[in-house]
């Protein structure tokens, strides 16, 4: 196992990263900009079970052989950036009679985790984040290398779950104070569809070597 010190050292430097928005709380902000709170809280759910996958999938060394397959990369890569680029021309092109809360039939709780989970699982940049970033704090000599990984993996989906939460609660307060009237149903549309597709561009065009 980790010295307590390197563990320490872990979480700080995950916190620090976590401080930095990226594609995941883009995503959370702007389902809970959308729908609201309990909309964005069921995404970071889903989010969350798709960093476990990959934690689970790096822990046994299939991460890996993602990451050697130019070919499983790209394929993993585009897939997910046409999922993204799709749920956001689906709310732009979302017609105007159902912007009003009352006449919007709601998603439900399970369609939001399972796109929240998909968007995760498609993301390269998680795959390749968890596969450069955990082994550094591994330490070889002590042994049991794969319940570190688990460990250290298991303690970022932790800390990623708690900051995406706020991030969800804190954008979908916001929008609930503010949601009602037509021009903030055009800004939700559009603002929620832009940035769907807006992270679908970014995930096709990253390179692999970059960071999550």
């Amino acid at each position: 196992m980790p010295s307590l010190s390197t563990y320490a050292l872990f979480i700080a430097t995950a916190l620090a990263l976590l401080a930095i928005p990226g594609p995941a709380v883009l995503y959370v902000v702007s389902r809970s900009i959308d729908q609201g709170r309990s909309a964005g809280l069921a995404s970071v759910l889903g989010i969350t079970s798709g960093t476990v996958v990959h934690v689970t999938l790096a822990t046994i060394g299939l991460s890996s052989l993602v990451l050697a397959s130019k070919v499983a990369f790209d394929a993993v890569r585009y897939v997910g950036a046409a999922y993204l680029v799709f749920l956001g021309v689906r709310r732009l092109l979302t017609r105007p009679v159902e912007e009003d809360l009352e006449s919007r039939a709601p998603r439900t709780t399970r369609d939001l985790y399972t796109q929240g989970l998909i968007v995760n699982l498609l993301n390269p940049k998680t795959i390749v984040f968890i596969f450069a970033f955990i082994p550094q704090f591994v330490d070889v000599n002590a042994g049991h290398v794969w319940l570190q990984v688990m460990l250290l993996g298991l303690t970022f989906a932790g800390l990623g779950l708690a900051s995406d939460s706020l991030y969800a609660v804190v954008a979908g307060t916001v929008a609930d104070r503010l949601r009602g009237t037509p021009f903030i149903a055009r800004v939700e549309r559009w603002f929620g569809g832009s940035v769907l597709i807006g992270l679908g561009v970014a995930a096709a065009i990253v390179a692999p070597h970059q960071s999550k």
